[in-house]
């Protein structure tokens, strides 16, 4: 059984598990091989209108959410020596690696906040240690997408979630490439056939194969990750002990 635990702090728990409550992930959650905790920040106000948010300091458009409001709701959520890491889904956060996502599953779970409005005050920000995490350059209108997407991402790692570990390696960004192109029958499908060396059997032969056509749609498709993936290389060539020679 996995010890993995999620909760989650919104202003809509209704949108939750959401899809995570079905294929994989909700298979998982059914089975216990992790949980998930759903928080109402509204809870935590004290107004009879369960105000949340404020005008924003020094103007402008839009409201913020209040720092002791959320503050109040990550306290109820988790104790002060809650070892899982506390993250706030947010366009402006780190951006979500699968290394982080890895780190993320082998680890006890973690407290998520999903932002509205115009963001969070900086106060609870600091003050709570809160890890700003983003899922891409874009907006959305709050964070509960964001952390459905992580979570996801993070729960398919989870020892016993997938039916083969292979399924979890074999895949892109693990080896820091985009993945190699996929094919299944039938042999013909519009004139279109499935690359020969994928059916010749030998076995060598279809690990180049992939490995190329990794490397090709990295370069072509995410030069970010192609400049990445070349300065490992050089810096593992540059790292690997050399053989030294024989004398007679």
């Amino acid at each position: 059984m996995s010890g993995f635990r999620a909760t989650v702090l919104t202003l809509y728990p209704e949108m939750f598990p959401g899809p995570l409550g079905v294929a994989l992930s909700g298979k998982a959650l059914a089975k216990g091989l992790w949980s998930l905790d759903v928080a109402d920040i509204r809870d935590a106000a004290e107004d009879r209108h369960r105000s949340v948010d404020d005008t924003p300091a020094g103007g402008g458009p839009g409201m913020v959410m209040r720092a002791d409001i959320v503050a109040r709701a990550l306290d109820r959520a988790a104790e002060p020596d809650d070892p899982r890491p506390r993250l706030l889904m947010s366009p402006r956060g780190r951006p979500l690696r699968q290394e982080f996502v890895r780190d993320l599953a082998a680890g006890p779970g973690a407290v998520i906040v999903c932002g509205r409005f115009e963001g969070v005050d900086e106060r609870v920000i600091e003050g709570r240690g809160l890890t700003e995490v983003s899922v891409g350059d874009y907006v959305l209108s709050g964070g509960e997408p964001a952390a459905l997407v992580l979570l996801d991402a993070v729960v398919r790692l989870l020892p016993g979630v997938m039916g083969k570990t292979e399924s979890g390696t074999e895949e892109s960004f693990e080896a820091g490439l985009l993945e190699y192109p996929h094919y299944t029958r039938p042999q013909v499908w519009e004139e279109r056939t499935i690359p020969e060396v994928l059916t010749s059997g030998d076995h060598g032969r279809i690990a180049r194969w992939r490995r190329e056509a990794a490397e090709r749609l990295t370069a072509e498709r995410r030069p970010d990750l192609w400049t990445d993936y070349q300065a490992r290389r050089r810096a593992d060539e540059t790292n690997r002990p050399r053989r030294s020679r024989s004398r007679d």
